[in-house]
């Protein structure tokens, strides 16, 4: 003969109170590991972040494109505005694209302000592989 229970048996050991020590709470080591975690990789994040702008996102070499015009099948002339430190050296990215967006030219020009200027503006002839549909200013980094 065999006996039904009415409540099924519980699959957690049951222990004595007051005997193998203390029991810990579950979950409590989880969180603060998660939190331990979460802490360092913001900190990476923002170590890198500051990485990041120091080499590529310094607002002293700003370059504003002012007009693009003159667009022959060999040349556009780039009219622009750069944003230096008093006195600084930057060397400009400039480029000419065609009207499927493919590159017909790219060309580094250096640029000087003088002494106590922070602004400079740039006239450049951009010579072109084909037809241009557009002439602009990719970057400026500063002249090493």
């Amino acid at each position: 003969m065999t006996e039904t229970h009415a409540t099924p048996a519980s699959t957690a050991p049951v222990f004595p109170p007051g005997r193998y020590g203390r029991r810990r709470t579950p979950g409590r080591r989880r969180r603060l590991l998660t939190t331990l975690l979460v802490i360092a990789v913001l900190m990476a994040l923002t170590a890198v972040s500051f990485r990041l702008y120091r080499q590529y996102g310094d607002p002293a070499y700003d370059a504003q494109v002012i007009t693009y015009g003159e667009i022959t099948d060999q040349q556009v002339v780039v009219n622009f505005r750069v944003n230096l430190p008093a006195g600084g050296s930057a060397v400009c990215a400039l480029r000419a694209r065609d009207h499927a967006g493919a590159e017909v030219a790219r060309e580094e020009i250096p640029v000087t302000a003088a002494d106590g200027q922070r602004s400079v503006t740039v006239r450049h002839t951009l010579a072109t592989s084909a037809r241009p549909f557009i002439g602009e200013v990719v970057r400026c980094r500063p002249a090493v």
